[in-house]
């Protein structure tokens, strides 16, 4: 029973420790923007992408009836 106590105050205390690390990350330098940009250019690429796929499908099943 102890051993379960324990396990829960270490990850509790683990937990709290990596959320205090999140949280003074809050000034980002230019690597951390820049790959923040890039992660969003590719995410609206992404969008893109699967917008176009939807509209060849609406179109395809539109061609069928």
């Amino acid at each position: 029973m102890e051993k379960t106590l324990m396990r829960k105050l270490g990850l509790a205390l683990l937990m709290a420790l990596l959320l205090g690390g999140v949280a003074a990350c809050d000034d980002q330098g230019p690597a951390e923007e820049a790959g923040e940009n890039i992660d969003e250019a590719a995410e609206n690429a992404g969008d893109s992408v699967e917008e176009m796929g939807e509209e060849i499908q609406d179109s395809a099943e539109d061609a069928q009836n």
